[in-house]
């Protein structure tokens, strides 16, 4: 497939998929959004209502829910699939209900993953995105990193985690479906991180099937890749990466400050990106025994691989290099790259309401504290409005 000249200021190709009414409710949204007072009290309203149970899972539906989510079940989120396929965007199917704490919970995540799975394969659906911390109890992974002894109960609770995680690869691997494990907070990623490179040593040999996330923001993350990279190559593995900026950036700051530690996070905006970047140059340099998802917000980002892709004579729907932005978000680059021929996924996330609240609060924070993020979003809305005469 051809290489294309790909411009982000393409309004036309970028909100393709929405409808005069969808542009108009998207613009309404991100005015709002763009006021971090308003997203602050918001999210707080939003949460004590639902938990509350006042009758507002309607307000939010139709509203931020529906621009970040694609339904509340599996099967309500098909016709966001199918949509965005008519524009040659894929989906990475989240099932995103966190936080759990029981073992019967964590079992039913696992049966709900497996179902999800077979699902995903039936429609021809690629990709699925899973939490180590829906399948285990975040304070077993804290131990598991503070590298305390577990008592002999606590070994047979992680046996299960690891169990769980096992089943649920095993079936992506059986449907052709690859697992993407998202990053969780710094103070329990050394477990995750171990647990995700034993499921890669076993499923990737092929084909990438399970595909760890690293989070750039973090200063330590690109030494990590360079180390753990030779290792995979040695196993004759495929070391599948996500790459992303990071989700959990004031929670890490706060943690940090709060317990005397030195902070986990980048320096600076530019420190972070310039490791980002240094990242996927490696894993696009190496793209014949890695597979990567460039997760990226940044357009300059997503510029630079592209590129870098051409410049190497890589084919541009090479299956071992994606590209991916959240569902709602970013529709110029999504749309933009995926029309030059890439491939693209958007990230989407699906289930009740009320569970995918965490989600939907962090959208909105991290979206205010990101600077000129929303402005950007608004900008681009504004320009499409006006070229339909809106």
């Amino acid at each position: 497939m051809s290489q294309n000249h790909i411009s982000f200021d393409n309004t036309a190709i970028a909100f393709q998929s929405k409808n005069n009414g969808e542009l108009k409710q998207a613009y309404f949204l991100f005015k709002m959004m763009n006021n971090p007072t308003l997203v602050k009290f918001g999210t707080h309203a939003a949460s004590i209502a639902l938990n509350l149970r006042l009758p507002i899972k309607g307000l939010i539906r139709k509203t931020i829910f529906k621009q970040f989510c694609g339904g509340e079940s599996v099967e309500l989120a098909m016709p966001t699939v199918n949509h965005l396929l008519q524009y040659k965007v894929e989906s990475i199917l989240d099932y995103a209900v966190e936080a759990k704490s029981s073992e019967k919970e964590f079992d039913h995540t696992r049966d709900e993953l497996i179902r999800i799975i077979h699902l995903a394969s039936d429609r021809k659906i690629g990709f699925i995105s899973v939490k180590v911390t829906g399948l285990a109890r975040f304070e077993l992974l804290e131990k598991l990193q503070a590298k305390q002894s577990l008592n002999t109960t606590e070994q047979e609770e992680f046996r299960r985690v690891s169990d769980r995680l096992r089943e649920v690869c095993q079936a992506g691997a059986t449907k052709n479906v690859a697992i993407l494990i998202d990053a969780e907070e710094t103070w329990i990623q050394d477990p995750v991180d171990a647990l995700v490179n034993k499921m890669i040593m076993v499923f990737n040999k092929e084909k990438p099937v399970v595909y760890n996330t690293l989070q750039m923001y973090r200063h330590d993350r690109f030494q990590y890749l360079l180390q753990t990279m030779p290792i995979m190559k040695e196993a004759g593995v495929i070391y599948a990466l996500k790459l992303v900026r990071g989700a959990y950036m004031e929670k890490e700051r706060a943690r940090a400050t709060q317990m005397g530690y030195p902070s986990p996070i980048q320096p600076d905006k530019a420190t972070c990106d310039k490791d980002f970047d240094a990242a996927v140059t490696v894993c696009i340099e190496n793209h014949k025994h890695m597979a990567i998802f460039c997760a990226s917000h940044n357009e300059i980002s997503a510029k630079n691989a592209t590129n870098l892709m051409r410049l190497l004579s890589i084919e541009a729907n090479h299956p071992h290099i994606y590209f991916s932005q959240l569902y709602g978000m970013s529709d110029h680059i999504t749309f933009n790259v995926a029309n030059a021929g890439y491939n693209t996924a958007k990230y989407l996330p699906f289930g009740p309401v009320k569970d995918v609240m965490p989600y939907l609060i962090r959208r909105a924070q991290e979206n205010t504290s990101i600077s000129g993020q929303m402005s950007r979003e608004l900008k681009l809305i504004s320009e499409e409005k006006k070229r339909r005469g809106m």
